[in-house]
């Protein structure tokens, strides 16, 4: 089947798993699972939300990852299950509406926090990734973010099996930072940006909350920003014109892909397209941007920086490197250091000790394949400072798969 043009402004679907609820489904069991089994109830909410608008359905494979089945007792069946639920969605859908996968958080912690490797991150997304291809899906969404190695190793997956377009969005609180782990979501656009990513917003996240962190985000989007904003809880929801009340404060943001999370209807979705419909998204100005001024991100924090930066001296990976990194920050002027990877053994040392980053980091190494797998393993977006001896074709594969900065 040909890929559907995107063709933007786009609106997106609403919940689904309140919708669900609302038809029976039971708290606590496996909603892939159900859906499977209860087919007609999901066309029914799909459909409701092609009738009100939507040109995007996602797919409701959330969790339908192995990490997430395995906890529901489901083992073998990733491919099985993310074809049969892009099958049922393909049939809500009809002509001219497009499907999306659905990439979510597996629930699966890296260590030093937990007992997974990024790599098995990536695996498993991986696998559903390339099931969701095979199934047909006209682009990726990785939604619900709350830490950037999930995100990262989502797109990465996504991007190593397909050529469609990817959208990330997270999750914040009114801050901008992720719940539990504290991720800014300026630093996850920055990262998430520099991959590749061809859309990135918020979703399950307060109708204003969204208005507010997508004003702070959009000095530094080169890409088209997610509104896919909650309602609120059952029972305490917000109404459809008071949520579509928001759209052209989102538009003006640069939001150009609405939609609705947890507690939106069929009539917040109508609601959405109607205010859509009326902004006049060509009367927004151009964002003015420094070009002196380059984003740059650890895995928490957003930081800039200027062609001319100072790292610093350079700090290589001894079993004091926590302590050198802590030093380094607290004595830098210019809010960035320089880590050089010279050896197979300086990965393990760097993978344990970067999450300590704070500052904008300038990753360096004369070894190719080392710096590819130290760019790999930091969830940030790292800068390289032009002072090495490496081909110019692989700092560009560099920083097209994992945003490296070039100066």
């Amino acid at each position: 089947m040909d890929t559907i043009p995107i063709s933007l402004p786009i609106l997106m679907d609403g919940a689904t798993g309140t919708e669900l609820r609302k038809r029976g489904m039971p708290a606590g069991v496996c909603t892939e699972q159900w859906v499977l089994e209860h087919p007609q109830v999901l066309l029914e909410v799909q459909r409701g939300y092609v009738r009100a608008g939507s040109r995007v359905l996602l797919a409701p494979t959330f969790g339908a990852n192995r990490a997430s089945l395995e906890r529901s007792g489901i083992t073998g069946q990733v491919g099985e299950y993310n074809r049969r639920l892009v099958e049922l969605t393909r049939q809500a859908a009809g002509e001219g509406v497009l499907v999306a996968g659905d990439l979510a958080p597996t629930g699966l912690a890296l260590a030093p926090f937990g007992e997974s490797s990024f790599e098995e991150l990536v695996a498993v997304y991986t696998e559903q990734a390339a099931a969701l291809e095979t199934a047909g899906v006209d682009l990726f969404l990785v939604e619900t973010m709350t830490n950037m190695a999930e995100a990262r190793a989502a797109v990465l997956a996504c991007k190593s099996v397909s050529s469609k377009p990817v959208w990330v969005s997270f999750v914040c609180d009114d801050e901008g930072r992720t719940p539990g782990v504290g991720t800014d979501v300026l630093a996850a656009l920055i990262v998430m940006q520099g991959m590749g990513a061809s859309a990135f917003g918020l979703n399950c996240t307060s109708p204003a909350d969204t208005a507010e962190q997508l004003e702070r985000l959009a000095p530094y989007a080169s890409i088209p920003l997610i509104a896919k904003p909650s309602a609120g809880l059952p029972g305490a929801c917000c109404a459809p014109e008071e949520l579509a009340a928001f759209a052209p404060r989102y538009a003006a943001a640069g939001a150009r892909i609405f939609g609705g999370c947890c507690g939106t209807t069929e009539g917040h979705i109508a609601a959405l397209a109607r205010a859509v419909g009326q902004v006049d998204f060509g009367a927004f100005p151009p964002v003015e941007r420094d070009p002196d001024v380059i984003p740059c991100a650890s895995e928490k924090e957003a930081r800039f920086i200027t062609p001319d930066v100072d790292v610093g001296e350079t700090i290589e990976c001894t079993p004091d490197l926590m302590e050198d990194i802590l030093e380094a920050e607290e004595q830098s002027p210019q809010g960035a250091l320089k880590i050089a990877i010279l050896e197979e053994d300086d990965l393990d040392i760097f993978a344990e000790n970067q999450y300590v980053v704070k500052d904008a980091l300038c990753l360096w190494s004369d070894v190719p394949e080392l710096l590819e797998q130290a760019l790999r393993l930091y969830q940030g977006r790292a800068f390289w400072d032009g002072t090495g001896d490496l081909e110019e074709e692989f700092l560009q594969k560099m920083a097209a798969r994992y945003g490296l900065v070039l100066l």
